[in-house]
């Protein structure tokens, strides 16, 4: 069955039902139980932002399904200073058959997606990283399947808003704790609510995490907010994901990367049994490869 949706831009462009099928395709193709190509199809990667892996991921991705990836940075394309983005939209969507952009405003995706005639996926706004969100859930699914309880622990960022709308469709049941200074915005637990869900929101860590399968954290401070290191740093004391905070739980430890190792996270943690962090990255290939085969077919 063909996605509704020629972009994915947020989570919930896709209905929960084709959130499934994406995710059952990313396993096939991780089991090496799908033989799905894209052979000849050019993704076209724009980077306002530098990338690890969604870099990696995406161009070995398109590697893999017989097609071609070309990443565009800064300095390789006239990205809204020597042309209007829409225009640069008209064009890419004229030789590419998707493009993946990694940039700071979220409009910014918006306008290539109405402007370029082609799919367009969010690989990363300040917004929402909805890429991440598949190969969150892939990675729940392998290791606790649906039934459980997530809490999320830290700043109320684009990953964890993605997240909480992404574990509404998916039908996980998730805490929500952050300073309230730093909470997610309100329309992210309105958009989970048209899913049915209704995510706890709390300022306790503690009470988070205690009946928690799974404690997901991320970065205090993302790319961009550097001159507000000082005042986050203050603002997130007692929500480090450490063996203090996990103490008298089983809960796994989930992190999408890049890690600050004695910050958000120690490394302790990061380095134990509980991290998933490693299977979410390697994910992420096998969730956005489901995703283009699912776009482009």
């Amino acid at each position: 069955m063909s996605l509704t949706t020629d972009d994915f831009l947020d989570i919930d462009d896709l209905s929960p039902a084709e959130l499934d099928q994406v995710l059952d395709r990313a396993a096939t193709l991780k089991a090496g139980a799908d033989d799905a190509r894209l052979p000849d199809a050019t993704l076209a990667m724009i980077f306002e932002k530098p990338s690890t892996r969604t870099r990696v991921s995406f161009e070995t991705g398109m590697t893999d399904l017989g097609g071609h990836a070309m990443f565009l940075g800064p300095e390789d394309i006239q990205l809204g200073h020597g042309e209007p983005l829409r225009d640069t939209a008209r064009v890419l969507g004229r030789y590419v058959d998707a493009v993946m952009a990694r940039l700071f405003d979220h409009a910014d995706v918006e306008v290539l997606a109405e402007y370029a005639d082609c799919p367009v996926i969010n690989g990363l706004t300040d917004e929402a990283h909805p890429c991440q969100t598949l190969a969150d859930l892939l990675t729940i699914r392998e290791y606790a399947g649906e039934d459980v309880h997530v809490a999320w622990v830290g700043d109320g960022n684009n990953v964890g808003q993605s997240f909480v709308v992404g574990a509404a469709m998916a039908g996980i049941d998730v805490t929500v704790a952050t300073p309230a200074e730093y909470r997610m915005d309100e329309t992210v637990f309105d958009r989970a609510a048209a899913f049915g869900a209704d995510p706890t929101v709390i300022t306790d860590p503690e009470a988070a995490v205690a009946d928690a399968d799974v404690v997901y954290t991320d970065v205090w401070i993302s790319m961009g907010q550097e001159g507000e290191r000082e005042e986050k740093l203050a603002a997130f004391d007692g929500f480090q994901v450490n063996e203090s905070l996990l103490a008298g739980t089983d809960a796994a430890v989930m992190h999408c990367l890049p890690a600050h190792r004695g910050e958000e996270i120690t490394n302790d943690v990061l380095e134990s049994d509980r991290a998933l962090a490693w299977e979410q990255a390697e994910n992420r290939l096998h969730a956005q490869k489901a995703l283009l085969v699912e776009l482009l077919s």
